[in-house]
This record gives structure tokens, C-alpha cells and sequence, in this order.
């Protein structure tokens, strides 16, 4: 293992945080328990003074077809895995298309696009050096509780990559922003969603400094140049208190705050 200093204003989808060392684990390292495992960083919000962060290294960026099954890597970015799932002609990965991040992202949050998700291709994950069947661990919308830090995957292989259907979900993808963000801000609470929620409380555009709820999908709080941390956190809590006063409905974050 080794440390990597990383600028999370430039690494960080929503363009926030400050510059970390961050621990590289590599292939056969005992993986430390006092550090916060990150990926892409495409769903993060780091404080100026985050905790203690590691990362998997490029040794866990890889597809394998073995047999029957595919292994991917935890580190392995989704578009690599589209990619490869093109090419290799194998259905069920068509709704990662413009999903960003990695498998390691995608497994802990039961990643995905409408009813498609992760967790139904999975036949095991991964953990330290066990393989756990998927079927053993606890998940649900937008939400896994693994128990320990995913280093790869086995998926079932089945053939038939649905170009019309990579394209048909992409378009469920077209009314989301371009500036800066880290996804959807909160999951979308039972029978409802969150974006209409945030409108219906007048906060679709409402800007603070350099941060603001999206114009065009309000559930994405944007960084519309120089955004601060202090400037999300006081979006994230207005639209959590106004949407609670309103409807009485909290809600849930779907972004991950870091912050020591």
C-alpha cells in the first residue's frame, strides 16, 4: 500500500473538498478498519476535514469471464464494464450506461436505474478473501449492508447485450444537469420523490454562494462554480426541513457526507 495525495475539487464529481492523502490498498494487503473506503468519488461530499480515506488500486480493475461466471473487480469503472459487456455480448449491464463511478460504488449502494439494479445479476461479492453469496446479504433500494469491504464480484453469465435497451434507459438519464453534482441528493422516499418534493417546497433553483438546487431536476444539488462544502450542507438541511414541515416525509440522503 502507498499514499496518494488527491485534490477532491478536481477528483470529486460535485468539484468539492480539499487535497488528501488517500491509502492505495493493493493486491494482498490487509485492508486497515480505521480508514473510509472511496471510489470514484462520484456520490461523495467531503468536508474540508474529512476522516481518514483509502482507495482500492488499479489491481482491482479488471473483467474476467471464467467459465460460467464473470468476476469483476471492485475498482473497475462502469463504463469498462459496459464496455466489456458489449463486446463480449452479455445482457444485464445495459443500465450501467452513463451510471458513473465503479462495481465498488455500485455494490454498496444496490446502484441503478429504475428497476434495474445491481444486486439481481449478482451471484457473490468479494469480502477480505471470502466469496459471500449475494442472497445472504441484506439490500434494498439505493441501499447494501456488506459486511466488509467489497474487493470483486461474480455475476452469472448470460448473452444478449440489448442495445435498445442501453439506449432506452439512457434517455430516462437526459433531464438530469450538467454542472457539477454528486447524483441524486436524497433517495426517493416510499410512493413519492424527492425532486417533486423539493419543488413543491419552493427550492428548484434556489441558490446559496456558489452551490444551488438544480432548474432542471431538483433532487441535484449543483455546483455552479466554487461551491462550498458549508454552502451544500445549508441546502441539503433547508430542503430536509422545509420538505418535514410541509409533508412530514424526511428525507434520506443518497449522497454520502464525509466529515471527521
Amino acid at each position: 500500500m502507498f499514499l496518494k495525495t488527491i485534490d477532491f475539487s478536481k477528483y470529486s464529481s460535485i468539484k468539492i473538498g480539499p487535497a488528501v492523502d488517500v491509502l492505495m490498498i493493493e493486491k494482498e494487503d490487509e485492508i486497515p478498519e480505521d480508514r473510509y473506503l472511496i471510489g470514484g468519488a462520484n456520490n461523495l461530499l467531503l468536508s474540508p476535514t474529512p476522516p481518514p480515506l483509502m482507495m482500492l488500486s488499479k489491481n482491482f480493475d479488471y473483467c474476467r469471464i471464467e467459465g460460467d461466471m464473470l468476476e469483476i473487480g471492485a475498482a473497475t469503472p462502469t463504463g469498462k464494464i459496459l464496455s466489456f459487456a458489449r463486446k463480449n455480448d452479455l445482457a444485464g449491464f445495459e443500465f450501467v450506461a452513463k451510471l458513473p463511478g465503479t462495481l465498488g460504488g455500485m455494490l454498496a449502494m444496490n446502484a441503478g436505474v429504475k428497476s434495474h439494479e445491481i444486486f439481481p445479476l449478482l451471484a457473490s461479492i468479494r469480502i477480505g478473501n471470502a466469496w459471500v453469496p449475494a442472497k445472504e446479504i441484506e439490500h434494498g433500494y439505493r441501499y447494501a449492508r456488506l459486511p466488509g469491504i467489497a474487493t470483486a464480484a461474480c455475476f452469472p453469465i448470460r448473452r444478449g447485450y440489448d442495445e435498445s435497451l442501453r439506449r432506452e434507459l439512457l434517455t430516462l438519464r437526459n433531464n438530469q444537469p450538467r454542472e457539477p453534482s454528486a447524483g441524486s441528493a436524497f433517495k426517493n422516499p416510499p410512493g413519492d420523490y424527492a425532486g417533486r418534493l423539493i419543488e413543491a417546497v419552493g427550492l428548484k433553483g434556489y441558490r446559496r454562494g456558489g452551490m444551488a438546487w438544480s432548474d432542471i431536476h431538483a433532487n441535484f444539488l449543483v455546483n455552479l462554480g466554487g461551491g462550498t462544502y458549508d454552502e451544500a450542507i445549508t441546502l441539503i438541511n433547508l430542503a430536509k426541513e422545509r420538505v418535514m414541515e410541509r409533508f412530514g416525509i424526511p428525507l434520506e440522503e443518497e449522497i454520502k457526507i464525509l466529515s471527521a
